[in-house]
């Protein structure tokens, strides 16, 4: 057999077995993608069956979980301060808006029937926890970041709850309530736009990518709205 003659059977060859290997990795393999610091998992057809989270969302579910976390403990321990004296006057109590007492001795502070913070220590623990194991690359599967956002929304839906209450029918604000309810808000919108641009939640092609560039955005204009409310609430106050 010639060079030339070997060299073409070699080449057909070669293609034969990567095309062998190309459809069993097809139906099989799996492969692993870095998008931004985001690893991914994917399976047969590019769906994501792992999906970690880069290093901004680790450190801000970090953050924002601790800042939930701190209030929540400051508020539990002025309640049960609270509850061995009545007379007992929060550190958070400036004025007659600003007044964490009167936010702890309503009846929406305990809704399930316990101190609402209590409920805080627990679930911004598990930010905490949740944001520590994305800084060790820890990945996981569709279902757990879907729970995990089901999670936050509550958790926003909550506040909302809770800033209507304050606003409109307690007429006081508790400062340490303002930093959890900011914390929330954050971290929803972080863990929803996570979930889009990765493909977990469904979303059009637009919006997967807004969230690439603008993804700030969502969390600024929900803040700043609550921003607006309690400035034109208490407007009077203010600027007297």
């Amino acid at each position: 057999m010639s060079i030339e003659r070997w060299t073409h059977a070699r080449v057909r060859h070669n293609d034969r077995a990567r095309k062998v290997l190309s459809s069993y990795g097809n139906g099989v393999m799996s492969k692993t993608t870095v998008r931004e610091g985001v690893s991914t998992d994917q399976g047969a057809a590019g769906v994501p069956r792992t999906v970690g989270g880069g290093r901004f969302l680790a450190l801000l579910l970090m953050v924002t979980g601790a800042a939930g976390l701190l209030a929540s403990w400051v508020i539990t321990i002025d309640k049960f301060k609270l509850l061995e004296d009545p007379n007992f006057t929060p550190g958070c109590s400036l004025n007659p808006v600003v007044s964490c007492g009167n936010i702890m001795k309503s009846d929406q502070a305990s809704v399930f029937g316990f101190p609402n913070p209590m409920m805080g220590l627990v679930a911004y623990g598990i930010v905490i926890a949740v944001g520590v194991s994305l800084l060790g690359r820890a990945t996981y599967p569709r279902w757990y970041w879907l729970t995990f956002n089901a999670g936050t929304l509550f958790g926003v839906g909550f506040v909302t709850w809770l800033q209507y209450q304050s606003l409109y029918n307690i007429n006081s604000l508790c400062l340490w309530c303002c930093l959890a309810w900011a914390a929330t808000i954050i971290m929803f919108w972080a863990v929803t736009s996570h979930n889009v641009r990765n493909g977990l939640l469904p979303a059009p092609g637009w919006l997967k990518g807004f969230l690439d560039e603008f993804a700030w955005v969502l969390p600024v204009l929900h803040i700043g709205v609550i921003g607006m409310l309690i400035l034109t609430r208490w407007w009077d106050f203010w600027t007297s």
